[in-house]
C-alpha cells in the first residue's frame, strides 16, 4: 500500500507518543484492544487509523485533549474536543466553581493556572506573593514560573530558593517530557537560565530539626516574618473541553501556626493593600475569561 503524507504524519505522531510513554507496540496493542502488527502498519503509514482507533489509542496513551485534536487533524478528521473561552455561556458553571473555590480558600492563597502556568485568576490572599513584583513580570500575563524564579520576582524573597528552584525545574521537566509541549519546553529553557538574585543566600536549612511531611516547603520572607507553606493541585474531572482540561487550581496551606496566624492577619488588613485586579473584561491578564481565547490563538 502506498504511503501518503497524511498517513506518515499521523503515524509518526502515534509512534512519538508511544515512545514517550515507553510502551512497545505489543504493550500498546494490548491496551487498545488491537494487534502489534496493526500498530506497526499505522505507525509506518501502511494503514490509516480510523477516527475511533485514534481516539482509542489516545486513551491508551493518555494523550492530552489538545494533542488528541492534533492527531485527528493529522489524519484529516475533525477535532473531537471543543476549545472554549471561559467567557462562553457553556462554561458559566466553571467560572462560578472557580470563584467559589478561590474565595472559600481565603485567608490562604489560591491561584488558577493554564497549561503553560500562566495565571488566570487568584484570590485576595495572593497579594502577599505579588507585593512589589515588577510590572514587567505581571504583563501581558503573569506566569507562575517567571514570578517565582526570576531574580526580580519572588526568588529574592525565598528563604530556600535553591530547593524551590530544583523542585520547580524538575516538575516542569517532567511535564515537558510527558506532554511534548513545545511552548513548555521554551518556558523551561527560559526559566532554567535565570541567574540568582543579587546578594543571594539561602537561609539555614532547619527543616530537619522540625520535621514535616514535605521535603521542600515554600519559605517566603514577608513583612509578617518568614512564612512556610505547602501546596496541592486540583483539576476538573473528566473534562471534554480543551480549555477546561488544561486548568488547574493551586491551593496553598500553612505549614505551621505562625504562618496560619500571619495569613489571617493579612486577610484582616487587606484594606491597606491593593487587591488583585479583577476587571470584567476578557482581555485583562487576571480575568478568568481570557484564557480560552488566548490558547486558541497560540
Amino acid at each position: 500500500m502506498a504511503v501518503n503524507q497524511t498517513e506518515s504524519r499521523v503515524g509518526a505522531l502515534l509512534r512519538d507518543w508511544r515512545h514517550r510513554r515507553r510502551l512497545s507496540q505489543l504493550d500498546l496493542a494490548l491496551a487498545a484492544d488491537s494487534s502489534s502488527r496493526h500498530i506497526s502498519y499505522m505507525e509506518t503509514g501502511r494503514a490509516k487509523p480510523s477516527r475511533a482507533m485514534i481516539l482509542r489509542l489516545c486513551d491508551a496513551l493518555d494523550v492530552p485533549l489538545r494533542e488528541r485534536n492534533t492527531l485527528l487533524l493529522a489524519a484529516d478528521y475533525a477535532p473531537a474536543y471543543r476549545e472554549s473561552s471561559l467567557d462562553d455561556a457553556s462554561l458559566a458553571a466553571v467560572r462560578s466553581a472557580l470563584d467559589i473555590m478561590l474565595t472559600a480558600h481565603e485567608p490562604y492563597p489560591a491561584v488558577v493556572v493554564d497549561r503553560l502556568w500562566n495565571v488566570v485568576s487568584g484570590n485576595s490572599a495572593m497579594n502577599l506573593f505579588m507585593a512589589d513584583i515588577p510590572e514587567a513580570l505581571m504583563s501581558p500575563q503573569p506566569n507562575v514560573y517567571r514570578l517565582v524564579l526570576h531574580p526580580d520576582g519572588l526568588a529574592a524573597r525565598l528563604a530556600n530558593l535553591t530547593q524551590v528552584r530544583e523542585l520547580f525545574l524538575e516538575r516542569l521537566s517532567r511535564q515537558v517530557n510527558a506532554t511534548g509541549d513545545a511552548a513548555l519546553r521554551t518556558l523551561y529553557g527560559e526559566v532554567a537560565a535565570y541567574p540568582p538574585p543579587p546578594d543571594f543566600s539561602d537561609a539555614p536549612d532547619d527543616d530537619a530539626a522540625s520535621p514535616n511531611p514535605f521535603e521542600v516547603p515554600l519559605r517566603i520572607r514577608t513583612p509578617f516574618g518568614e512564612l512556610r507553606m505547602f501546596s496541592t493541585m486540583a483539576t476538573f474531572g473528566a473534562p471534554a473541553d480543551v480549555t477546561l482540561s488544561e486548568l488547574a487550581i493551586e491551593l496553598f496551606y500553612p505549614l505551621d501556626e505562625f504562618t496560619a496566624a500571619a495569613l489571617r492577619g493579612f486577610a484582616a488588613d487587606q484594606m491597606s493593600w491593593n487587591p488583585l485586579p479583577t476587571p470584567p473584561t476578557a482581555s485583562t491578564a487576571w480575568s478568568i475569561g481570557s484564557i480560552g481565547a488566548k490558547n486558541a490563538g497560540e
